[in-house]
Formats: C-alpha cells, sequence, structure tokens
C-alpha cells in the first residue's frame, strides 16, 4: 500500500482500475489494443491519483524543469488574451510554457479546481504556475502568480484596477442621462467581481443615485450565468434603461436577450461590459466596455514568475494596472418617455 508522502506508481494506477501495469503503460503510450472501457477505467484512475508518467521522472533528476504552467478553469477569449502576452514575456527566456485547463468550455466551476491542477504541476512538471482567476488563496511548493486573484489573497498577483474601470462605466452612464442602471455581477470570491460591484455602487452614491438592490443580479462571470439575469431584470415592468455587466461574454450574452425580448440597442436599452475581448469590437450594435488590457496582466503576470522563480524580483508582489473606457455604439442616452 502506498504511503501518505510515496509518490503514485503505475502499479497503483493498475491497482485502483483493476487491470495489469502492461494495460496501464499501453493506456499512457497511447498503444492500439486497449477497449474504450477499460481506456476509461485507466484514465479515470490516473486522474483520482494524481498520477503523471515519464516527464515528471524525468523533471525529477534535474534541479529545473525550465517550464513554467498556466492553470486556468476553462479556455475563452478572456484566456486567450492572458496567453498572447504570457508568450510574449517568454519569448527567447529560455523557459517554456505547460496549459492546464478544464476540457469544458463553460463547465461549472467546482471549489478547490486550482488547487488539484497545481498539485499536478507543480515541482515536478514546472518551476512556477500562473494562476488565472482562482477561486480561494493558491498555495504551491513552487511560486505562483496569480491574475485577478480571490478576495483577501496574499500571492503575488496581477490585476487590474477594476473599481476604478467599474466607476468609468457607470459614470459614462449617468453622464448619458441613465440613471436606472442595472448591474451583473461576476462570481463574488473575485477581488475583479467585488471591486467592480463597488465601482459600480460607488459612482451612483457618489451622483445622488440610490443603489436598487432589486437591479443587481448574481452572475460568476460564466456567460450563460447572464441570460437569466437579464430577462429576469428586463421583464419587470419597470426593466432599467441600461445593463452594466461585470464581464463582456455576460454583456453579449443581455444583447442577445434584449433582441429576443425585442428590445433595440441602444434607442430602448444601453449595454456595458468589461474586458474588451476581441468579440467586442464585432458584435452588432459594437460593445461599450471597459478595456483591462488583458495582453498586459499576462505580460506581467509571467514577467513576474520568471523572476520569482530565478530569484531575481524586488518590486512589489502585487501588480495593478490602469484601465480605460471605450465607447462604441452599445450605449446612447435613454429615451424620454417610457418604452410602450
Amino acid at each position: 500500500m502506498t504511503g501518505v508522502n510515496a509518490p503514485v506508481t503505475m502499479s497503483d494506477v493498475a491497482r485502483v482500475a483493476g487491470v495489469s501495469t502492461a494495460t496501464v503503460s499501453r493506456v499512457i503510450n497511447g498503444h492500439y489494443g486497449v477497449s474504450a472501457h477499460t481506456m476509461a477505467q485507466v484514465r479515470s484512475a490516473i486522474e483520482q491519483l494524481g498520477y503523471e508518467s515519464s516527464l515528471v521522472a524525468t523533471s525529477l533528476r534535474r534541479s529545473r524543469t525550465n517550464v513554467l504552467g498556466l492553470v486556468a478553469h476553462s479556455f475563452q477569449s478572456y484566456t486567450a488574451e492572458v496567453l498572447k502576452g504570457v508568450m510574449k514575456a517568454l519569448s527567447r527566456s529560455g523557459f517554456d510554457l505547460i496549459i492546464y485547463a478544464n476540457s469544458d468550455l463553460y463547465g461549472s466551476y467546482s471549489e478547490g479546481w486550482e488547487r488539484r491542477h497545481l498539485t499536478r504541476l507543480s515541482g515536478t512538471l514546472t518551476d512556477g504556475c500562473i494562476v488565472v482567476t482562482p477561486w480561494g488563496e493558491v498555495r504551491s511548493r513552487t511560486p505562483v502568480v496569480a491574475i485577478d486573484p480571490a478576495r483577501d489573497s496574499t500571492a503575488p498577483s496581477v490585476t487590474a484596477d477594476n473599481f476604478a474601470g467599474a466607476t468609468a462605466a457607470v459614470e459614462h452612464l449617468l453622464g448619458l442621462g441613465h440613471r436606472r442602471i442595472g448591474f451583473i455581477a461576476g462570481r463574488s470570491s473575485l477581488v475583479a467581481a467585488w471591486s467592480r460591484e463597488e465601482g459600480y455602487r460607488s459612482a451612483l452614491t457618489d451622483a445622488g443615485v440610490p443603489v436598487d438592490p432589486t437591479l443587481i443580479g448574481r452572475g460568476d462571470f460564466n456567460p450563460e450565468s447572464a441570460v437569466p439575469l437579464a430577462r429576469a431584470l428586463l421583464q419587470r415592468a419597470d426593466p432599467p434603461t441600461a445593463i452594466f455587466a461585470a464581464s463582456d461574454g455576460m454583456a453579449l450574452k443581455v444583447l442577445e436577450v434584449a433582441r429576443d425580448l425585442g428590445f433595440s440597442v441602444p434607442a430602448d436599452l444601453s449595454v456595458v461590459g468589461f474586458d474588451n475581448i476581441p468579440e467586442t469590437a464585432l458584435t452588432e450594435p459594437g460593445l461599450t466596455t471597459v478595456d483591462q488590457s488583458m495582453y498586459q496582466l499576462g505580460y506581467e503576470a509571467a514577467r513576474m514568475l520568471k523572476a520569482l522563480v530565478t530569484g531575481e524580483w524586488e518590486e512589489p508582489r502585487q501588480i495593478v494596472l490602469p484601465t480605460s473606457l471605450v465607447i462604441r455604439s452599445s450605449t446612447a442616452p435613454p429615451k424620454s418617455t417610457a418604452r410602450s
């Protein structure tokens, strides 16, 4: 029986899967002659035990792997833009990059996903990892940098000035004459989501507009989470004249719901997002949004991680990048009379 701290072996995988070690080897190396059912059993055992094969053994023979990791829950437009910055920072650095993400594009979040991924990567496959929007505090045997960290996180991190960005978005809507402004929030465990809601509340309060809790919907940054929330807001007897969503993915879903319900954007409803992913410039109408320079988030995170791994980092371990408002055609002054 494997000890508490003993490495997982191929024999352990074979025992849990109920097959021979030769079968496990064939699955790992992609050889023919294994049924789909048996292959699924072996892969399930590998996942359950956190087993990694030859690459781990090779890395253990070296003091460093010269590989960095990027860990994300799923791979969406936001993560893709972050990755571009990471790759630029690592160009000609001598470090390779391994990307570890769930296969389900919009899969449901499960608490502790980042810890499970880091356990598989840190100290064996990689010298350090970048974790994108972790649920909670990230801890590892090797250096870790969080992009958009959890609230109260003490880990080295890179984030945008989410409060200032959200404030600018709501001030833009207020300047157009909107007073009933709905808000679709992100996942509450993230400092980005909390700061964006605080920015929304602060801008309304500073303008003398009461914050109406019934105009706030609780999403989780998954675009689909915005659909029922937007529908509930727009089917009210007194719908908002504008909606600010805490991410572009959710804002794009607001546009879809508005279209389905017969609202014209921006004539009947103004919509603002946050991120400035490429799709926002291509949709019709173009989405007004807050640019948080996802490329720069990735670049700075990789720059920090490289220096932490080599022991050369001497700057502050929490980097906050500026945001800017990008005004497109999804926002306009509200109608002077109520929509019939």
